[in-house]
């Protein structure tokens, strides 16, 4: 496989960016962070690795490309991550759905009721 890239920052990482704290078959998404244009697997990660704090991407700028899918490569722009259904709109990989449940710590989005998840 070839290697990560872009480069994604992260703990125990596998080739399809799963990592320490996020590791089930559909957990193949890593963010770029708004705070430092890095991407890291999750937001665990960037809190154990980064020395500052995180900052949600605000709707102005959804159209930034700022999720890679860790099976093709696709980076999409949040928007695009956003509306996917939890699939990959490039090679049809399935994303976890309970991801949503962590939107708000990457998306200034209000977090949705664990009623709804």
């Amino acid at each position: 496989m070839p290697p990560l890239a872009p480069e994604v920052r992260g703990l125990n990482l596998d080739p399809q960016t799963r990592c320490l704290h996020y590791h089930s078959p559909l957990d193949i998404i890593a963010i770029k962070m708004k705070c430092c244009a890095t991407y890291y697997a999750c937001n665990d990660c960037h809190d154990a690795l980064a020395n500052h704090p995180l900052q949600p991407w605000p709707p102005s700028d959804w159209h930034t490309q700022a999720i890679l899918c860790g099976s093709c490569r696709a980076q999409l722009t949040i928007a695009a991550y956003l509306e996917c259904n939890s699939v990959c709109p490039n090679c049809r990989a399935a994303f976890n759905p309970r991801c949503r449940n962590h939107y708000h710590f990457y998306f200034a989005i209000s977090a949705k009721p664990a009623s709804e998840t």
